[in-house]
């Protein structure tokens, strides 16, 4: 649906602006649970990474076996309390964020994540289990709402799956080139989602998938019921780095998304996004 907004006095604006509906209310209203559930699943799931900051690959993962990603606290030389974190052989201070951090009061924390980062903002595992696994099934049912409201209405087919044109080479060069100098889509371009962005919310999209299948891996009971699932991941271990990697890639999609959303101007996004109506950026004349 089209509109074409005019103002009363005419002569004051030199063209009238363009409103599309550009989102439909079901898509509207999961991308928000989505919003939420994404941030306290984030927030929950570090909580539980500090009962104990390693990850693994395999079966098996405990002190004395060697980390793949490992956040710590050390006295390097004997000097001051730091943090650090580890990834294979490589190892980078992190201190005031990771590993070491100072609390509410100003005085330091020994602990992985950093309380402001976390729910509860105390050592709290058992409460940080039960926050993630309630917005995990939150999470998962509003993600089946939105994927079969999405194939029934078209969705998906029309605004999220890449035409064949769009996969050329040439084209997707041609959006990378845009993106690079910051050259945003006006007027009818701006009406659809471009390669970049149908690519970018079809991979999250799969990132997703990984993130719930990983925690299902993780868990007793679903251990006993599909077994394979372990051997799918290489083990429980693995499972669990593969779901912190995921979760890592969907944080840098979200910043990445959010400054994008700056870029194209935030209240016109915003707005698109609670009432479904978009302002269509026009054209330059030059």
């Amino acid at each position: 649906m089209t509109e074409i907004a005019t103002p009363d006095n005419e002569a004051a604006a030199p063209a009238p602006c363009e409103i599309i509906y550009r989102h439909r209310v079901v898509t509207r209203l999961t991308h928000w649970i989505n919003a939420l559930c994404f941030t306290l699943l984030l927030m929950s799931g570090l909580q539980i990474l500090n009962a104990h900051p390693a990850l693994y690959w395999g079966q098996f993962g405990a002190d004395n076996d060697t980390a793949f990603i490992e956040f710590f606290a050390a006295r390097p030389d004997g000097g001051d309390l730091a943090g650090f974190t580890r990834i294979g052989p490589l190892t980078i201070e992190t201190t005031g964020l990771f590993g070491v951090s100072n609390d509410s009061d100003g005085d330091v924390r020994v602990i992985a994540m950093p309380g402001w980062a976390t729910i509860p903002t105390n050592r709290d595992l058992a409460t940080g289990r039960r926050w993630h696994f309630f917005f995990a099934w939150l999470f998962v049912i509003n993600g089946l709402v939105y994927v079969g409201a999405s194939l029934l209405n078209g969705h998906l087919r029309r605004d999220l799956l890449p035409e064949r044109r769009e996969l050329g080479p040439r084209h997707i060069l041609h959006d990378l080139w845009n993106h690079a100098r910051l050259k945003l889509p006006k007027g009818d371009a701006a009406k659809r989602y471009n390669v970049l962005q149908k690519g970018a919310y079809l991979g999250v999209g799969l990132l997703l998938i990984v993130m719930i299948t990983t925690g299902l891996t993780m868990s007793p009971g679903i251990n006993a019921s599909a077994p394979w699932m372990l051997d799918l991941f290489g083990g429980r271990q693995s499972a669990r780095t593969i779901h912190f990697l995921a979760a890592s890639a969907t944080v840098a999609f979200v910043v990445v998304h959010l400054a994008m959303v700056l870029l194209a101007g935030p209240i016109n996004e915003i707005r698109s996004m609670i009432t479904g109506r978009f302002v269509v950026p026009p054209e330059d004349k030059s």
